[in-house]
């Protein structure tokens, strides 16, 4: 039996696997790269291992560091998570030379799904249905053109390796082919060191849907329903659900068949997805008396990724299963507790994740500290981080996965964003107010949800604001003159809004929010605060003042407001809304970027490409270099025609966040 586990991986999937195995009485181990060394699932384990180094690569990917972690503290066990290590089947057949407990499939199964080409051709075998598509064994754009011909357009050029939507592209049309082959051949050898691609016909609005399916080592293989992943951004999920509102039983029954007959046919033990696409464009969201089900048109095998789903929480859920005990007594040679009959849904649970990321910035990361991190616990919340931490520009910007469960999916919606939306999240820009907005959406709300969601309702990245702004703003003014008053001897003994000489004029202070810089005039009377916002004027009733927190009535509406000062920037929060406003300085800083007439890094990450040299002529728009952080590409585009006077930059160097990468001189 597995007694002490080595938890190969961070954030929250490593804290979900220690909180797992301390409930089976499992001792366990972290690992953690420097920027990881205060991170909450170190503190969580039983033991814990310092990796030399910062990136993926030189720690959670180091095999030999890993292994060596696992000597160091008894381990006789590895659990790899998702991501990282976990489908990697050379690592698998590591731990088990080294005569440890591999918490997965064995490693011809994971090869067999690993290369997406060789395993659509064992789905075809097993009976699975499947997409056009065309390996391209060649470097002869001819070749490539005549393959695509055969795929049929619109196609994806896709990694065989790999996953999370790295190596991918949408091509339309034959003249896109040839530089949507080459750049995602580049990503894909950075990504996975494989630069094999494969071309696929491409379904315009599919919806995404996955069968969790469950092996043991005795032959017995279940599936637990379907999870609906259509909500996507990048070709990486934002919001899972499941049961799927466009599945019926009949359906359900069909695809878990089929997902069941591949397993079988490779032999599978341990926890697996099987990914499908599914063509529903004939789908008609049933009204809310009606059962959620339509025989849809087809489905299509899209891969089976060997290990545990980043949403396996909505599974648990709804079918009372613990994925992560499950996988530990399947390893320990356990045979399943259950059969496919005794497999029954309860209800719906939806999840959606939580990311340091920018969504009116095309979803920028956002990596930063998190000031503070606070929310209630009527939700299941599965943190990366603690009250506060940093989110590291290194790896995935994920804060956290946020669950919620209920009878219906009506009602599970609504609690989930009830609960997004007064949690206090106090750092980076996240996507908190687009998940909101989603989760409230009539078309949401109808089912009606397909890989273009986000794409078919784009206003949904800047949602209007659920508490007006100068309420927001009030608070921040009220609160940061009675922050000031507190640490002032002086200022406290005068009240609020007191001026030496009556009459004078109030000063006029510069205040950034949520919207951009606005010009702010207030005066502050221990029962209301009046404030001149770029001119117009605005009165708000004021009661309970403290530095950190105050009540407003606005129009007659009262909001209690929470503030809290972080470097210089005031977050306010009450039960619905949240902002931040910063006041800025009489005399603002010069542009740290002023001194390059040329593009900066937008976030801190890893040169892979420099696309100009010194004397080049360019034209504005035109790329000239690309940072990777954070799982995305970032170019560096001219903002203007000119020629290149230096390149400060290499491929492979590491550059922080506004650092100058070209400096351009004015065209000849």
């Amino acid at each position: 039996m597995i007694s002490t586990l080595l938890v190969a991986n961070r954030g929250e999937i490593a804290r979900r696997v220690i909180r797992g195995a301390r409930t089976l009485g499992i001792r366990t181990v972290a690992i953690y790269s420097e920027p990881d060394a205060d991170a909450p699932h170190v503190a969580e384990a039983d033991r814990a291992v310092a990796l030399r180094g910062s990136t993926a690569t030189e720690t959670y990917l180091d095999v030999a560091q890993v292994l060596a972690a696992a000597r160091a503290t008894g381990a006789d066990a590895v659990h790899p998570g998702y991501g990282f290590l976990s489908e990697n089947a050379s690592f698998a057949r590591a731990c088990a030379d080294s005569g440890l407990t591999w918490v997965g499939p064995g490693p011809a199964s994971i090869e067999a799904m690993g290369v997406k080409h060789t395993a659509k051709a064992l789905a075809r075998e097993a009976g699975v249905p499947t997409l056009p598509d065309a390996l391209l064994d060649s470097d002869d754009p001819d070749d490539w053109a005549r393959a695509a011909e055969g795929v049929g357009f619109p196609l994806l050029v896709k990694a065989s390796a790999g996953g999370g939507g790295s190596g991918m592209r949408e091509v339309r049309a034959a003249s896109e082919l040839p530089d949507a082959v080459r750049s995602a051949r580049a990503e894909a050898a950075r990504s996975f060191g494989d630069d094999t691609v494969f071309l696929e016909r491409l379904l315009d609005a599919p919806r995404h849907i996955e069968i969790q399916v469950v092996g043991d080592a005795h032959g017995h293989v279940v599936h637990l329903g379907e999870r609906e992943c259509s909500i996507q951004r990048r070709h990486q999920k934002v919001v899972e659900e499941a049961p799927s509102p466009a599945v019926s039983p009949e359906l359900r029954a069909r695809m878990g068949s089929t997902a069941v007959a591949l397993a079988e046919k490779l032999g599978y033990v341990g926890v697996g997805t099987v990914e499908f696409l599914v063509d529903d464009a004939d789908f008609h969201a049933p009204s809310a008396s009606e059962d959620a089900g339509l025989a849809l048109p087809g489905y299509y095998f899209l891969e089976m990724n060997t290990r545990l789903q980043v949403e396996h929480p909505v599974t648990e859920e709804v079918y009372g299963v613990d994925l992560v005990a499950l996988q530990l007594a399947i390893a320990d040679g356990e045979p399943l507790p259950f059969t496919q009959d005794d497999v029954r849904p309860r209800g719906h649970a939806v999840e959606v994740r939580l990311y340091a990321e920018d969504p009116a910035q095309d979803d920028r990361p956002a990596p930063g500290t998190l000031h503070r991190y606070a929310h209630d616990q009527t939700l299941r919340w599965e943190d990366a981080l603690g009250a506060s931490g940093e989110i590291s520009a290194f790896y995935d910007p994920m804060i956290a996965k946020v669950i919620a469960h209920a009878l219906t999916r009506a009602a599970a919606a609504r609690r989930l964003a009830a609960g997004l939306a007064q949690a206090e999240i106090h750092g980076p820009p996240t996507n908190r107010d687009l998940l909101v907005a989603v989760l409230r959406d009539a078309d949401f709300l109808a089912g009606a949800t397909r890989t273009d969601f986000l794409d078919r309702h784009p206003h949904l990245r800047t949602p209007a604001p659920a508490t007006p702004p100068v309420v927001h703003l009030a608070a921040a003014v009220a609160c940061t003159s009675a922050a000031r008053r507190e640490h002032d001897p002086r200022a406290h003994l005068a009240p609020p809004g007191w001026r030496t000489l009556r009459g004078a004029p109030r000063p006029t202070v510069h205040w950034a929010g949520p919207d951009g810089e606005v010009a702010v005039r207030s005066t502050i009377r221990p029962d209301a605060i009046a404030l001149d916002v770029d001119g117009v004027e605005h009165i708000l009733d004021l009661r309970d003042l403290t530095a950190g927190s105050v009540r407003l009535t606005h129009d007659g509406v009262e909001y209690r407001c929470r503030v809290a000062q972080h470097d210089g920037t005031a977050y306010v929060d009450d039960t619905e809304g949240h902002g931040a406003w910063r006041e800025l300085p009489r005399l603002p800083a010069p542009d740290a970027a002023a001194g390059g007439a040329g593009p900066v890094s937008e976030v801190p990450g890893t040169v892979v490409e420099v696309l100009v040299r010194e004397g080049e002529q360019v034209v504005a728009g035109q790329k000239l270099v690309v940072l990777e952080a954070m799982k995305m590409e970032h170019p560096a585009l001219a903002a203007a025609d000119g020629i290149v006077e230096t390149v400060h930059v290499a491929v492979g160097q590491y550059v922080e966040a506004h650092a100058t990468l070209v400096t351009l001189g004015a065209p000849g």
